[in-house]
């Protein structure tokens, strides 16, 4: 097999899942318990707080830990939330955890901005600064773009915001970023960044949010007060074990230039092929491609057949029909349908890819016979 989909999901490591076990059959105690063993438990997910703090740069805030990124994205952006006549911005990129939540605060009367995109995938950052103003309560927008790899400026972005509405709250998804690229979150300030264990290697069912001011953020989830009373429910020590070995076992760098290669050396596989046309974008995890002349999930179960496994987008909006990342970069209907995503991990091999660019190309021009 050779999976080329690591942007939906990663693989576990073998090692996170034996801590998994250990902490789920053995030290399997809850920390929230009164006694000597629950606390050493408690002692250690403070310990996973401060590890993710270090590899964010941060060097203030707070980390809650929750069930992965949509509940992050959804506590960000609801506990955020604020009565009056605040205004909340989004881009037309964002993740469904954040756009469809924003189309909630829409439904619900609040006023919502959507942020087109350039055609590079980045949001249009002069349409930002034009719908931003002193009434702006929450700017959210990713850090890098799950369909296409295009990697928002935040910098750019937070200086916007200090110019415009510097009393806005900053979130970023950084499901996509976070232990894949090498940022500072001082840099660009943000107040909430999202991360999701299972897109680094560690657990499915387990991420965090990291929040810079927590006496900005209101509970959305009500019941024993885990987490500082901003995320109640019983912590998922066995996932948030296995996501601290994640990060403990990833050598950010040393990954981003492998994968870097891996995809150049994919671009310059199918490159000045005939029919097939891709978007240069500054991630080297995510590769976005159209197939002319063939749909793009006709091209994935025909690969399917041949033992390999690439998207056609997010795994989260792949039963909807259109897609509106694609649409609002200005791509027209032919090279949306004909769209498949790859996304690649430091685990695939240099013949991996040269494999799984011959099988590629050659299901394609097949496929292109049968329609001609």
């Amino acid at each position: 097999m050779i999976y080329l989909d690591n942007a939906a999901t990663t693989k576990m490591f073998e090692g996170g899942a034996d801590i998994y076990k250990k902490y789920a059959c053995q030290s399997f105690f809850n920390p929230s318990a009164g006694y000597n063993k629950s606390f050493e438990i408690a002692k250690e997910l403070d310990g996973v707080r401060e590890l993710i703090k270090k590899n964010l740069g941060a060097t203030k805030g707070n980390v809650i830990f929750t069930s992965g990124a949509t509940e992050s994205n959804n506590l960000a952006i609801m506990g955020s939330k604020r009565n009056g006549k605040w205004e909340y911005v989004f881009s037309l990129g964002e993740h469904p955890s954040v756009y469809n939540v924003a189309s909630a605060l829409e439904n619900q009367g609040y006023t919502v901005h959507f942020v087109g995109l350039l055609e590079n995938g980045q949001i249009d950052y002069e349409e930002l600064e034009r719908v931003v103003n002193n009434r702006t309560r929450l700017i959210s927008v990713m850090h890098v773009s799950n369909e296409t790899g295009a990697i928002n400026d935040l910098v750019k972005i937070d200086k916007i915001r200090r110019e415009y509405c510097p009393q806005a709250l900053l979130h970023i998804d950084g499901v996509q970023a976070f232990c894949k690229l090498p940022f500072n979150i001082e840099d660009f300030n943000a107040d909430l960044y999202t991360i999701s264990a299972h897109k680094f290697h560690g657990p499915k069912g387990v991420g965090a949010l990291y929040v810079k001011n927590p006496s900005g953020l209101k509970n959305i989830i009500y019941g024993g007060g885990q987490e500082g009373g901003y995320r109640s429910g019983t912590e998922n020590v066995p996932g948030i074990m296995a996501m601290k070995y994640a990060i403990e076992n990833i050598d950010i760098i040393k990954n981003f230039q492998y994968v870097k290669e891996l995809k150049d050396y994919f671009i310059k596989s199918i490159d000045n092929t005939e029919g097939v046309k891709y978007l240069k974008t500054e991630s080297p995890y995510i590769l976005s491609l159209s197939f002319y002349g063939v749909n793009g999930e006709t091209l994935m179960r025909s690969l399917q057949d041949r033992n390999i496994y690439v998207g056609v987008g997010s795994a989260c909006s792949t039963k909807k029909a259109g897609n509106r990342v694609l649409e609002s970069m200005g791509m027209n209907i032919d090279e949306i349908k004909s769209h498949i995503r790859v996304s690649f991990s430091e685990e695939l091999s240099l013949d991996d890819i040269k494999n799984a660019c011959h099988e590629i190309l050659d299901t394609y021009h097949k496929l292109l016979e049968k329609v001609k």
